[in-house]
């Protein structure tokens, strides 16, 4: 019951993650940064798309991906296709990672130890599905005040 809940909760907010990607209606608007926006539409899924595989394909599914954070935050200019295939690739992974976990796998200690706290899977699943949503709801807004 919790692994299909958070695979569904994971699997929507990943595609409405594409869906904000596709509905910026100028391409080059998804890389722009003005007045106290810090963070690009592109860089905020670039980290995301990062974070997911890290921590969830990487760590928990043992998939080979080297982060660069920075790069997350500092890549510009990557088509919208390109990033549209990784979101795709993240959510593949993030699935089917979820879906390889057993139940008492979510009560376990997460393998690595995050803001310097050990936690539980779950703890830690849930944590980085608001994580997802925080930065989600920062892209929509980029992509609605760029286009008034």
């Amino acid at each position: 019951m919790l692994k299909e809940s958070l695979v569904e909760v994971l699997n929507r907010d990943i595609n409405k993650l594409k869906i904000e990607i596709e509905l910026y209606e100028d391409e080059s608007k998804l890389w722009v940064i003005e007045n106290d926006i810090k963070n690009s539409g592109g860089n905020l899924a670039l980290h995301l798309v990062g974070s997911l595989k890290h921590f969830i394909g990487n760590i928990l599914g043992g998939i080979k991906y080297n982060r660069d954070r920075d790069g997350e935050f500092s890549k510009k200019n990557i088509p919208r296709k390109e990033l549209l295939n990784e979101i795709e690739e993240t959510k593949e992974i993030v699935v089917k990672t979820i879906n390889s976990l057993d139940e008492n796998d979510f009560n376990k200690i997460y393998p690595v130890e995050v803001f310097n706290k050990k936690m539980t899977t779950i703890f830690f699943l849930i944590h980085i599905t608001t994580h997802l949503n925080y930065h989600l709801g920062q892209i929509n807004y980029h992509r609605r005040i760029l286009s008034k």
